[in-house]
């Protein structure tokens, strides 16, 4: 799962990065309303959790932009303030949950992944398709209840393209989904090809199907 952190708090930025790192989500930082926006403009994102109180501008206006661009991103408000006016105000812009400092990371932890749920996988626990059981949280994969042995990034691969099956994507947009801003992606082309080749093999050997195909010059897409 890939999130965007709005918060200009640097302790409380790198402690919600450092939580969700560690379960192997792609967390990128935006520290002020400017360099959220740049992000929100270049960059597609599974969840937003962001701050309403930011130095340069309020978090309200992010929403209302991330809305305009019609795409499926969750957004969760985080707050200082317990006013249901604010709740009522982002909820009916669109926000998709608010949660009010202070907070425990689980309980964060725990409505992000609602919200990812809800959004991207239309309310179901797990993704299923042509006798493949994926089940994005614990990253998990089986084919006809026999469990399939990928890594993370395979799994996050696989998933990232079930949810964009018949579209054409391309690597850069692979590397900026599976590993963020953090990589080059001139230098990372290699990486994406290295993991969509062990996907593509592991899939094929216990279905007998090829799902990725190459499409030359641009990307992938995935079929069933």
């Amino acid at each position: 799962m890939k999130i965007l952190l709005i918060e200009d708090e640097p302790v409380l930025l790198d402690e919600i990065e450092t939580y969700f790192t560690a379960l192997d989500f792609v967390c990128e930082q935006a520290t002020t309303f400017n360099d959220a926006e740049q992000k929100l403009r270049d960059y597609i994102y599974d969840v937003v959790v962001l701050d309403i109180m930011l130095p340069d501008g309020s978090g309200m206006d992010l929403v209302k932009k991330i809305k305009q661009k019609q795409i499926e991103t969750g957004i969760l408000i985080l707050s200082a303030k317990d006013s249901l006016q604010d709740k009522l105000c982002g909820l009916n812009l669109g926000a998709d949950d608010y949660l009010t400092k202070p907070f425990y990371l689980e309980e964060l932890n725990a409505r992000v992944n609602a919200i990812y749920r809800r959004k991207m996988l239309k309310g179901e626990e797990k993704i299923t398709f042509d006798g493949f059981m994926i089940e994005p949280i614990s990253k998990s994969v089986s084919f006809k209840n026999s469990e399939i042995s990928l890594t993370k990034k395979e799994c996050d691969m696989l998933i990232y393209f079930v949810i964009n099956k018949n579209r054409v994507v391309s690597k850069a947009s692979i590397i900026e989904h599976l590993w963020g801003d953090h990589f080059d992606q001139n230098d990372n082309f290699d990486t994406v090809y290295v993991h969509m080749k062990n996907l593509r093999k592991k899939l094929i050997n216990v279905s007998g199907k090829d799902y990725i195909k190459t499409i030359y010059g641009i990307g992938y897409k995935f079929t069933f």
